[in-house]
């Protein structure tokens, strides 16, 4: 099958290209976000970042250089709030003190469960690990979780979206 071109929507939130950034893709229910650390609190009030999904931590070592990532899930939570939550909690942790901006994926219509964040989580670790271009900072491997083929045919076809998004954002996600 012949590889099609893309159109992706790269919406500069704070009218910068160094500023937050929210980006859509044309016929996909993902919404991803580029947000630099020191943006974070901009982002208070944001419904779709009170929802489910997967996150990367992107920044560099003050030691070797590296370039390193963290990767997590965040659920909805009790209190109603999500990823930006997480993400201020990354924020106030010492030890995750290298990053730099985070890149957060979730959906328009909020339809990630815990069992699809779990495995996007396991499969973006593998990815991150694969591609040989980041340190890879999360301390366990996560969990797959137990899905349908059904449901991970889908999941596949949204981490392929993700990729494209990865690296228009210039976070060369592939080993290509």
């Amino acid at each position: 099958m012949a590889t099609r071109g893309k159109s992706i929507n790269l919406f500069l939130m704070d009218g910068t290209p160094n500023g937050r950034i929210k980006c859509t893709l044309a016929n996909w229910t993902g919404v991803a976000y580029k947000i630099p650390r020191t943006e974070l609190d901009k982002c208070k009030g944001r419904e779709d970042l009170s929802q489910s999904g997967v996150y990367f931590l992107f920044g560099t070592s003050d030691q070797t250089d590296d370039n390193m990532v963290y990767i997590g899930q965040a659920g909805v939570r009790k209190n109603g709030e999500g990823l930006l939550c997480r993400l201020i909690e990354h924020k106030r942790n010492p030890d995750k003190d290298y990053w730099t901006e985070a890149v957060v994926f979730t959906t328009s219509n909020n339809s990630f469960g815990p069992t699809e964040i779990s495995y996007l989580e396991n499969r973006f670790c593998g990815l991150a690990v694969e591609a040989n271009r980041y340190v890879v900072k999360n301390g366990n491997d996560p969990t797959p979780g137990n899905i349908t083929e059904e449901k991970e045919s889908e999941l596949e076809e949204f981490i392929d979206y993700a990729k494209i998004i990865m690296g228009a954002l210039g976070h060369n996600y592939s080993n290509h």
